[in-house]
């Protein structure tokens, strides 16, 4: 009996450790698969405007840091993006993002333009609430974009890759608390 009993409390705990969590109605998975590596949830948060939530953000890595310069330079990361708001358009997500690369690299985008505009190529069709994108990065292939679980494409090139992650977590991000969710501080 006292055999039972510790596989039933083993069983429990590990399952509360890959269970999702819940963030403005969005569950986030404690865990993903890109490309036959699991990663882990490293933080997420909500990303807002004017008192609307807009996405929900969550941050992958193999191993849990709050280390800025190290998560840019892991060989792989996915930041995952779940849609809250019917006020996203693909136009409006498009700005954004060309927002965050002219933040993300001091206005200086020349040299990963061609990047940006096969990026942006991933927004021409609608956008509506519940959609969901995940970028995987990997140092060696680029960025990989999936829409709702589908890839779509992926984008070579070193100086593209960090500048995607540097749109939520660089020195002007998207947004300074969901920095500090993905940061998970």
């Amino acid at each position: 009996m006292k055999s039972l009993t510790t596989l039933l409390l083993t069983s429990l705990l590990l399952t509360g450790s890959v269970s999702a969590k819940e963030i403005s109605g969005v569950d986030v998975a404690e865990h993903i698969t890109v490309d036959a590596m699991q990663l882990q949830l490293n933080g997420a948060g909500v990303r807002s405007k004017f008192f609307i939530d807009l996405y929900v953000g969550s941050l992958y890595l193999p191993s849990i840091s709050d280390n800025i310069d190290a998560i840019i330079d892991a060989p792989v990361s996915a930041v995952r993006l779940n849609i809250t708001s019917g006020m996203i358009t693909s136009d409006k997500m498009r700005d954004a993002i060309n927002d965050g690369f002219d933040d993300a690299t001091d206005g200086n985008t020349a040299q990963i333009q061609t990047e940006i505009d096969a990026f942006m190529a991933l927004f021409s069709d609608e956008i509506k609430e519940g959609d969901q994108f995940t970028f995987a990065t990997d140092k060696t292939l680029g960025v990989t974009a999936y829409k709702n679980g589908e890839a779509q494409a992926t984008i070579e090139g070193e100086a593209f890759r960090q500048a995607l992650l540097k749109i939520w977590l660089g020195d002007s991000p998207a947004q300074n608390s969901l920095k500090k969710a993905l940061l998970g501080i």
